[in-house]
């Protein structure tokens, strides 16, 4: 967002909505909230503070560790106000992957929510340019950090303008590796963004001053770039639920009367299964009308006679709620025709980080939900002829990898046209459809992104095992059916092989070595089935592993 967006932030918006809440928060006591007004005080008593008082020069980095919170937002404004540039962290990753990520872009801030202070004050002995330490929310009666809420007050200082050029977020898609990828994105790509979207939301919901529940966490740019920027843009409130449960985020949406959120669809999967669920509870004359609504919804175009015919399920919602932005990962059909059905709209989006992130968003009404809408107009596209790879240009393109040119050039043309890696098509209309994909990523059901290689990287440390491999496997059944999972495939040196000649304490052994060096690893990214395989692995002329192959034969054996 940025040079011109923030000032229209901070001031007009600030007179236009100055008492209007711009961002909340549950927590156990209620909720937390900053005004418009309180925003732009506290924004600017920050920015203050880290040019005046740390005298930090413009184009130093602030890594954030913090969950999503009101203050969150303040300290990413001041990081724009005070010349720096942001590196949101996923708060789910371990020690190992962080510091990875730290001593790649080397910040000279770490601002830190009270709960992952600890871990803070670990990477602080690891990475050697964190200075500073700097409390995002109200510390505990013994913390020596200087806390958001403690900061002198008063004082002045002049905004550092930067070009659209320069970068203003570091977002790193993966940490384990070697060469961390961190995706560098610019004012410019961040205020396309902000300006095509802000072009298209009134077409979905008229009224400016909505209110926004938001999920996703601050270090997607999904979330960073339309749920947050965006949205305040348009003088929106946004609220963040202190459970994700669906009954909690529900209880949330009814209390402060929310008419949007922005998800994963993961989470419609579980709402759905949560309604579902509470349908089943219903008499059985409820569960016979629901049922012939149901059905007769099909047929019926007006989203007003849908929202009456289940308005004691939309009640639930709070009564105002009305739509879904969702993108991250595929969408199942049926979860989206089952809101749609109920009259609440799905609109999906696609994008990558390196785009900032959206691509192309389905937005009118006529939306297929096989489909990810036309591509934005701020972009080119094309298909390449030989692999049927997406390819785009245009101003929302990142910058590149920070500090990796060699990484960038895999990906970005010298023309600026960007490999996508995703294998798609477009409809006589002009509409988007992801087919498969050319990168070895695997896609989770919550939208999580995993690079094989990275988790390679860390089982690589083990002596006891001569060859790995890592793919996405895609599940057959239950709740998580047509979604992937980390399968690992294993092959142990001779010694371990001659050593445990029983497949079950084969097995048993491999399980628990994979489990001991995982713990480096998020959650997300540990495996979920581990293959030990006793064949060496199908290798190319240049020796690298057929990933391809070992999934086709490993699949075969163990669907």
């Amino acid at each position: 967002m940025m040079r011109e967006n923030v000032l229209s932030l901070l001031d007009k918006n600030t007179k236009l909505h100055g008492e209007r809440i711009a961002l909340g928060k549950r927590n156990k006591y209620g909720w937390k909230e900053l005004t418009y007004k309180g925003l732009g005080l506290l924004t600017k008593q920050f920015a203050n503070y880290l040019i005046n008082d740390l005298q930090l020069q413009k184009g130093e980095k602030m890594a954030v560790l913090s969950e999503s919170m009101p203050e969150l937002g303040a300290c990413l404004f001041a990081s724009v106000i005070s010349g720096l540039v942001s590196v949101p962290l996923d708060i789910k990753l371990t020690i190992y992957e962080l510091e990875s990520i730290l001593s790649s872009c080397e910040p000279t801030v770490l601002a830190v929510s009270q709960a992952y202070v600890e871990k803070a004050y670990e990477l602080q002995k690891r990475i050697p340019s964190i200075k500073h330490l700097i409390l995002l929310d109200e510390p505990k009666y013994d913390s020596k950090l200087v806390s958001i809420y403690s900061m002198p007050s008063g004082g002045d200082c002049k905004w550092r303008h930067r070009s659209l050029k320069d970068t203003a977020l570091i977002i790193y898609t993966s940490g384990t590796t070697g060469a961390p990828k961190g995706v560098q994105t610019t004012f410019g790509n961040m205020l396309t963004q902000v300006a095509i979207i802000s072009k298209i939301l009134p077409e979905i919901m008229p009224n400016e001053c909505v209110n926004l529940l938001s999920i996703l966490p601050m270090n997607h740019l999904f979330e960073l770039t339309v749920g947050f920027s965006t949205f305040l843009n348009r003088g929106s409130s946004i609220f963040y639920p202190q459970s994700l449960k669906p009954n909690d985020v529900m209880a949330d949406m009814r209390e402060k009367q929310i008419h949007f959120m922005i998800v994963v669809p993961a989470f419609l999967k579980l709402l759905k299964s949560t309604i579902e669920s509470d349908i089943r509870s219903w008499s059985e004359e409820e569960r016979l009308l629901f049922e012939k609504s149901y059905a007769a919804a099909e047929y019926i175009t007006d989203t007003n006679i849908k929202r009456q015919l289940f308005r004691s399920i939309l009640a639930k919602f709070g009564g105002n709620f009305y739509g879904f932005m969702t993108g991250g990962a595929p969408l199942d059909p049926s979860v989206g025709e089952f809101f749609e059905r109920i009259g609440i709209k799905i609109y999906q989006g696609y994008g990558l980080s390196e785009t900032s992130p959206v691509i192309s968003f389905d937005h009118g009404e006529d939306r297929k939900l096989l489909s990810v809408g036309p591509v934005l107009d701020t972009f080119e596209a094309k298909i390449d002829s030989e692999t049927g790879e997406l390819l785009v240009k245009g101003p929302s393109v990142m910058k590149g990898y920070y500090n990796n040119p060699e990484l960038t050039a895999t990906v970005l043309e010298p023309d600026g046209w960007f490999h996508t890696g995703d294998i798609a098509e477009f409809d006589e209309d002009g509409r988007l459809y992801i087919t498969g994909r050319i990168k070895n990523m695997v896609v989770l059901s919550g939208g999580k992104k995993v690079f094989p290689e990275e988790v390679e990287a860390v089982l690589e440390n083990n002596p006891h095992f001569a060859e790995i491999c890592v793919f996405g496997a895609t599940r057959k059944n239950g709740a998580k059916d047509g979604t992937e999972e980390l399968m690992t495939v294993i092959v142990p040196t001779e010694e371990v092989l001659a050593k445990y000649t029983n497949a079950d304490e084969l097995q048993s052994f491999i399980n628990h070595e994979v489990k001991e060096l995982a713990v480096r690893l998020a959650p997300y990214k540990r495996p979920v089935n581990i293959v030990v395989r006793k064949e060496p692995l199908p290798r190319t002329a240049t020796r690298k592993v057929k990933r391809n192959v070992v999934k086709e034969e490993t699949m075969a054996v163990h669907p």
